[in-house]
């Protein structure tokens, strides 16, 4: 009727993915957008994320904003740790410039979710990248760059909803040797010949991490007491 605000309905595809907190579906990646300094750098937050991302099959690819402030410089040793592992590591600097259009080029195709802690330059970087968004408390989708790109505003509170044997899989460099391990159901903590612990011993995985993700796996089990209780 000349209204180009109407639509039709043709198919409902099945979802590869969803999230409830924020509400979003078939996503293919997430930037997950920490800061150098101003909040400081967390490696424990960064692998919380991670480990929810890839629980939900989503690429993650770890953003570092503020680089142009001067801080730490255990950080250029953690991006190549990260960065050894597997990760997509985008150093920016909204101020200078800097790898905004390593950005761009990376929402071709993709269905992309933009979140971090707060007060990291998240705003910034979306304003760096020409976004004009009214950043309500909401999930909207934006064709940008070829691509569909969403800010997720609701994911500031991180509630890891999963089983621990999904948690023992889900950190893609984990399962890579996950397959090794000679228990069934390995969960990496204190089981016998586990190919990650060992991968761990023999630096291939960050010990850091390791004891992160054991965090994680403490709290997951205790969850899942509590449920049977």
């Amino acid at each position: 009727k000349g209204n180009h605000d109407d639509g039709y309905l043709l198919k409902i595809l099945e979802r590869k993915n969803v999230l409830r907190r924020p509400p979003i579906a078939n996503i293919d990646q997430a930037l997950l957008v920490f800061s150098r300094k101003e909040p400081d750098f967390s490696t424990i937050l960064l692998d919380k994320f991670l480990l929810l991302i890839e629980h939900y099959y989503i690429r993650p690819i770890i953003v570092i904003s503020k680089m142009d402030i001067e801080g730490d410089d255990s950080i250029y040793q953690y991006i190549q740790e990260y960065r050894n592992a597997g990760y997509t590591v985008i150093e920016t600097s909204s101020k200078q410039n800097k790898g905004i259009d390593e950005i761009k080029e990376i929402f071709k195709d993709q269905v992309t979710v933009i979140t971090g802690q707060s007060g990291v330059g998240k705003s910034t970087l979306l304003n760096a990248l020409d976004i004009s968004l009214n950043l309500e408390r909401h999930v909207e989708l934006m064709n940008l760059y070829d691509g569909y790109v969403a800010d997720t505003p609701g994911f500031s509170s991180l509630e890891l909803e999963m089983e621990p044997i999904e948690a023992a899989r889900a950190y893609h460099d984990f399962d890579e040797y996950a397959t090794d391990c000679k228990c069934r159901g390995c969960l990496h903590d204190s089981e016998p010949h586990c190919a990650v612990k060992e991968a761990v011993d023999e630096r291939k995985i960050s010990k850091e991490r390791y004891k992160h993700y054991l965090t994680m796996l403490k709290e997951l089990k205790e969850k899942k007491e509590k449920r049977y209780d």
